[in-house]
């Protein structure tokens, strides 16, 4: 059974995509045989497969990082939007429909099983799946019935890197708040994290560091 390592964000374009790749190029290089996988992903820019089939672009990315051709097991479910609350809905690179917002919400339960499948025919091929998350694992208005961050993870038994953007501003901030908006199973299940974007002197981020290990120490 392949091991398993999931990226996620504190918020959305915190560099997740990116460091998914780069983990398969590693692993890739390192001589594993390694995909990608983000169970459910939103983009309106698609791309066809050999067969026909559509899938997130940034899944494309990261499989040629893995040396390997894409396939839409990599990202069974993708929501193109088609306005502010809904979303043209393809599984397994196959559209099967318009849903908005809430009666996705209410269907998503529905897609584990596929999920699972084309988690678990991945597994079966590679030493080491990859995963990535979408926006961030502390939306708690939408954790009951999440298909893609600490529920992929336990899907998978993955241990999480949790990766924040420095460019942003805030980034102490935003790590310490969506651990502590983690319950504590979920907590345990962080290894590390990952502060993004730095640039500049590594020793004044050091102190930051510093305090933030503290406060999870401490607090959470």
């Amino acid at each position: 059974m392949a091991k398993a390592i999931m990226v996620q964000g504190t918020m959305s374009n915190a560099g997740k995509s990116f460091l998914v790749a780069g983990l398969c190029r590693i692993f890739r290089q390192d001589g594993y045989r390694v995909a990608p996988f983000k169970s459910q992903n939103m983009a309106l820019n698609s791309y066809i497969t050999t067969e026909g089939l559509e899938m997130g672009r940034a899944q494309v990315m990261q499989a040629e990082a893995a040396g390997i051709e894409p396939s839409v097991r990599m990202n069974p479910i993708l929501l193109k939007p088609t306005n502010d609350t809904g979303s043209q809905v393809i599984v397994n690179g196959v559209p099967i429909g318009n849903m908005d917002a809430s009666a996705y919400y209410q269907y998503k339960r529905q897609l584990v099983r596929p999920i699972l499948d084309a988690y678990h025919s991945l597994e079966k091929e590679n030493d080491i799946i990859v995963l990535e998350g979408a926006g961030s694992p502390a939306e708690i208005n939408l954790k009951q019935e999440d298909i893609v961050n600490m529920g992929m993870a336990k899907l998978a038994h993955a241990p999480v890197l949790l990766a924040g953007d420095i460019d942003r501003g805030g980034v102490f901030a935003s790590l310490y708040g969506t651990m502590a908006l983690l319950e504590e199973s979920e907590r345990a299940m962080v290894k590390g994290m990952v502060i993004n974007k730095f640039r500049g002197d590594v020793e004044l981020l050091k102190p930051g560091l510093r305090m933030l290990e503290e406060k999870l120490m401490c607090h959470l």
